[in-house]
């Protein structure tokens, strides 16, 4: 989990390859309409955000029946998102990739062919709740290369 930008994909399919399991990105949960608001540069609503959510959950949750784990890279900015997101009855653990709005601003800006323009970083931010001490989930700075950030996850989620 994440702000746009802040390598949420590229250690999510990290992480999952190290652990031999399936990565799916949130994004492709999107409906069309979302991504269309987006990418005109339209922050979304909660009211957006539920169906999307909801068809996560319900993927992770139908994985889990079957026996499969999956890491998915999603947002989940704020606690009502990933409480949303525990209610499928998934068992989950999110790990938050933090970072200043200085260094992901430079990555979005280098980025091409993705739909989610830098101009709505701060509005990411400005809806960001980190994660409370009671959510247990795993925070970790994203200043490394991503090989480290994956290493630094696996030894924080390690029994």
């Amino acid at each position: 989990m994440g702000v746009s930008g802040s390598g949420k994909s590229t250690v999510g399919l990290g992480l999952a390859k190290a652990l031999g399991w399936d990565f799916r990105d949130g994004d492709s949960f999107h409906p069309s309409a979302n991504v269309a608001k987006m990418r005109s540069g339209a922050p979304l609503t909660d009211d957006d955000r539920w169906p999307w959510l909801d068809a996560i959950g319900t993927h992770m949750a139908a994985l889990e029946r079957t026996g499969g784990h999956v890491v998915i890279a999603c947002s989940a900015l704020k606690r009502v998102y990933r409480d949303r997101l525990r209610a499928s009855g998934a068992r989950l653990r999110f790990v938050h990739l933090d970072g200043t709005f200085a260094l992901i601003d430079a990555r979005m800006r280098a980025r091409r062919d993705h739909f989610m323009p830098a101009s709505l970083l701060e509005s990411q931010f400005a809806t960001l709740e980190s994660p409370a001490a009671d959510e247990n989930a795993v925070t970790v700075p994203i200043e490394e290369d991503p090989g480290a950030i994956v290493a630094a996850i696996l030894a924080r989620l390690a029994p």
